[in-house]
């Protein structure tokens, strides 16, 4: 059986007495709700009060109790933007009081505002520029504020699913204001200028018997030499040492989280945002050795209608965990794709679909969710 889930914010079903009639109409399953969000311009074409939320930096949608934060140096952002602080927390309520099972949705080192005022925890990169909008899982701090932000998301409140996003490093790629940096580098530059290169990656990396200013004097050539035309990559030892100690710190990110997720929610499942390429970083990282063995799904992204997708979804499979497909209805998919990429994913492997996005499809694009179903039938 081939399950539906629809994405939301908070602020696209409080205040809005139709979102519940919606998601009844469309037929799915459940629906997941950002408990925790990086910063975003949303659009709200559909709620009868407003058009667009200005969330101005990542916050946690729950109430930020200060003895769950008692001395740590992180802490989550207030969303000032809403009429409550326990956004998720309502939101839940109301769809659970309507029969609709609720997905905690938890955005996890993705915060520019962290990055900006604690810089040591952020990705830097090998010519020792920081990557502000990451924090880097090889700290203990961003462990623990990663943890204690998916407890505190889903406490007191009943949760069918947990989501996890973000769930380790996040890389060079990253839509930002009025980002410039489209087509600059290759993929393997890209790969090169993802390597973590911060004070906690480099005790990692002594750990395995590197040194440091070696390795990132390796990394900056392979940039380089990228940059006109020619290849001088890492060897192959040490690619393969710098993704172990990637890994190893997604790994311990990740059973601190699982850890607290399932003593705050016992109940609930825990779905992954992963990605079948080792290299992989941002809202999906990379799949290690122990990622499938510990969570009960894998959400791989979806949103090309190309081959390409149903590739990661395969990989993905290959795994043995239910694979959850992200699917979106918002450009550039063309509505005569829809169908077909559907079909596709589904013969490729995928047995769940994340539909992205309930609150920013407008009116017209909103029975494209019912004609992905309908694919299917």
């Amino acid at each position: 059986m081939v399950t539906f889930a629809g994405h939301a914010y908070p602020w696209d079903v409080l205040g809005d007495p139709g979102f519940v009639d919606r998601v009844g109409d469309l037929g799915l399953d459940s629906v997941t709700v950002a408990a925790s969000y990086h910063s975003a311009r949303a659009a709200t074409p559909l709620h009868p009060r407003r058009q667009l939320v200005d969330a101005r930096h990542a916050a946690l949608y729950r109430p930020v109790r200060a003895q769950a934060w008692a001395g740590q140096l992180l802490t989550p952002g207030v969303p000032t933007w809403l009429d409550t602080t326990d956004g998720f927390g309502e939101s839940a309520r109301v769809l659970s009081d309507a029969g609709i099972p609720v997905n905690a949705w938890i955005v996890l080192t993705h915060s520019t505002r962290l990055g900006e005022a604690h810089p040591q925890v952020a990705v830097r990169n090998c010519f020792g520029e920081s990557y502000p909008y990451a924090l880097c899982p090889s700290h203990e701090a961003v462990r623990q504020y990663a943890a204690t932000l998916a407890s505190e998301a889903v406490h007191d409140t009943p949760v069918a699913s947990v989501s996890l996003e973000a769930c380790g490093q996040l890389g060079l790629t990253h839509l930002g204001h009025h980002e410039k940096t489209d087509g600059a580098w290759t993929p393997q530059a890209t790969r090169w200028l993802s390597v973590c290169c911060c004070t906690g990656c480099q005790a990692g990396w002594r750990d395995r018997g590197l040194d440091p200013d070696a390795v990132t004097a390796t990394l900056r050539a392979a940039v380089r030499a990228e940059a006109v035309g020619e290849s001088a990559p890492p060897s192959d030892e040490l690619a393969t040492a710098l993704l172990a100690n990637r890994h190893a710190a997604t790994d311990r990110l990740r059973g601190e989280v699982l850890a607290a997720v399932r003593t705050a929610a016992p109940t609930a499942s825990v779905t992954l945002h992963a990605n079948p390429d080792p290299w992989a970083t941002g809202p999906s990282v990379g799949i290690t050795d122990r990622t499938a063995a510990e969570v009960d799904a894998i959400l791989v992204p979806a949103w090309p209608t190309t081959g390409e997708s149903a590739d990661t979804v395969a990989k993905a499979a290959e795994h043995g965990r239910p694979v959850d497909a992200y699917v979106t209805v918002l450009p550039p998919t063309r509505h005569d794709a829809i169908a077909g990429h559907i079909r596709g994913l589904v013969e490729a492997g995928a047995t769940r679909f994340s539909l992205y996005h309930l609150g920013l499809a407008p009116a017209w694009r909103q029975n494209w969710f019912s004609e992905l179903r309908e694919a299917l039938v």
